[in-house]
């Protein structure tokens, strides 16, 4: 495979997994993963490092029930290794128990092996977060 090829099929399994992701559909995020995947959310408060399906299961899936989204990708930044890949990205949604609009922009660092994603690094602006979660 060439690496314009891996970079092709490395963009539609990001796709697919952000598109699971905007369904709520955390199983099907994660068919997109190697099983030792590493998740670090260094912007959350406390940091999260997460490593495995369970591991991200349990944080995503309650997540996902609270903030209700759809991601977009604005940017993409290829890397001389074509298992690599930075997204800029943005949300589009609510927050179930609040009603509130939940708009974000993230950068992601992304990195696959066969096919799958192996390791994501996500930042997002936490304070946009706490303010769709705050009661009025």
């Amino acid at each position: 495979m060439t690496d314009e090829e891996t970079r092709s099929r490395n963009r539609r399994v990001v796709e697919s997994s952000f598109a699971a992701v905007g369904r709520g559909d955390v199983a099907a995020q994660l068919q997109h993963c190697t099983d030792d995947i590493v998740l670090e959310l260094p912007y959350a408060d406390p940091p999260v490092r997460l490593q495995g399906k369970d591991a991200i299961r349990a944080h995503v899936g309650p997540a996902l029930e609270t903030f209700r989204f759809t991601l977009e990708i604005t940017g993409v930044y290829e890397c001389l290794d074509p298992d690599t890949v930075i997204l800029e990205y943005t949300s589009d949604g609510r927050v179930t128990s609040t009603g509130k609009e939940y708009r974000n922009s993230y950068v992601g660092v992304v990195r696959f092996r066969e096919g799958l994603i192996c390791f994501q690094r996500e930042y997002y602006n936490p304070a946009v977060a706490a303010r769709a979660l705050a009661a009025d």
